[in-house]
């Protein structure tokens, strides 16, 4: 039997009824029609999943087909269509590498590119799916290949199509158009600006912007390292919530507030936590509350799953007692709750 545990970055998860590593479309699709009706959990990196103590009963696929194809045009930039278990943050690399810009500030990332348009990951003033054109899926409920365009994937803030249809939509490849040049479009984050030593609205290297934004990460332990238990998590835990103006305007002065093009308003989950009572380098049994980032939720060495939820409901009923608003989870729960 598979111990998931060995597979995911939070290090903890129970076995798997049958495990199965693809590694090309064929594999994939042969995969999952082995599977028929069963459950599947689709795993890339592992780097944005808790599972279960009891692990999962159905089928896991792991996906590592990393196939990378490109075509570059004077004017239109370079078309990249990527292999769904292609390790995110090489991709970043060699894009900076190839003088390909759009994806730097989304340096460090951990995961695979499949996860990449079901998250429609962010950081640092960019979202995956402001360059995404296509992607392609095997839907389990036709058994057929189907394709999705950008607007197709109905894109918003850490949310898309393919999460209204759990399961259903198997990412195989994800095609991007990126700009030719060697510099960033203007810089939007204020926090990412002062690390280049810039202002917001001024571009730099596409290595600069990647460098700074791969120091930020390492000094809030959102880079992977084996030997930094600040980075035996998920990353961020939970999302900023997105609430009413009405809501936003009960905050005291001080919290971060984005207002967003529908009226409503980003705010800071973590600012929301520290200030609600949830400490850095909080313990509960062998799970912890990083020491560099509260909003990473870690396993010091011993925690099991049931750890980890537990230190995550404290922290979500003193944000919702002391505040009002509910944090809603950026890691994908497998057989655990947070209710």
């Amino acid at each position: 039997m598979t111990e998931l545990s060995k597979h995911t970055s939070l290090r903890v998860g129970g076995t798997a009824g049958k495990f199965v590593e693809v590694s090309n479309e064929a594999e994939i699709i042969a995969a999952l029609q082995s599977a028929g009706s069963d459950p599947v959990l689709i795993l890339g990196g592992g780097t944005n999943l808790l599972i279960s103590d009891e692990g999962f009963a159905g089928t896991v696929i792991h996906i590592a087909n990393s196939n990378i194809a490109s075509e570059v045009d004077a004017c239109s930039g370079a078309t990249l269509t990527i292999g769904a278990g292609q390790n995110w943050d090489e991709l970043v690399a060699i894009t900076v590498e190839r003088g390909f810009a759009g994806l730097e500030t989304l340096s460090g990332i951990p995961g695979t590119v499949g996860a990449a348009p079901i998250q429609n990951i962010g950081a640092y003033g960019h979202e995956v799916s402001e360059f995404i054109t296509q992607v392609r899926t095997f839907d389990r409920q036709t058994q057929q290949i189907k394709t999705f365009t950008n607007s197709e994937c109905d894109f918003s803030y850490r949310h898309s199509h393919f999460k209204d249809a759990v399961g259903r939509y198997i990412v195989i490849s994800v095609s991007f158009q990126l700009r030719m040049g060697e510099q960033t479009t203007p810089i939007r984050y204020e926090e990412l600006a002062v690390q280049l030593g810039v202002k917001v609205g001024d571009k730099v290297s596409l290595k600069a912007a990647r460098d700074a934004v791969l120091e930020i990460r390492g000094r809030k332990g959102m880079l992977i390292n084996q030997s930094d238990p600040d980075s035996w998590s998920a990353g961020s835990f939970f999302t900023n919530p997105i609430v009413t103006a009405d809501v936003a305007a009960k905050l005291p002065e001080g919290a971060p507030r984005w207002p967003q093009s529908d009226g409503r308003v980003k705010v800071s989950a973590a600012w929301l936590m520290e200030h609600a009572g949830v400490e850095k380098g909080l313990l509960s049994k062998g799970a912890g509350i990083s020491t560099k980032h509260v909003l990473a939720i870690t396993n010091r060495g011993s925690a099991t799953a049931a750890d980890l939820i537990t230190l995550a409901q404290l922290a979500r009923n003193k944000v919702r007692d002391t505040f009002g608003i509910t944090l809603e989870p950026e890691v994908n729960l497998v057989g655990v709750s947070l209710q």
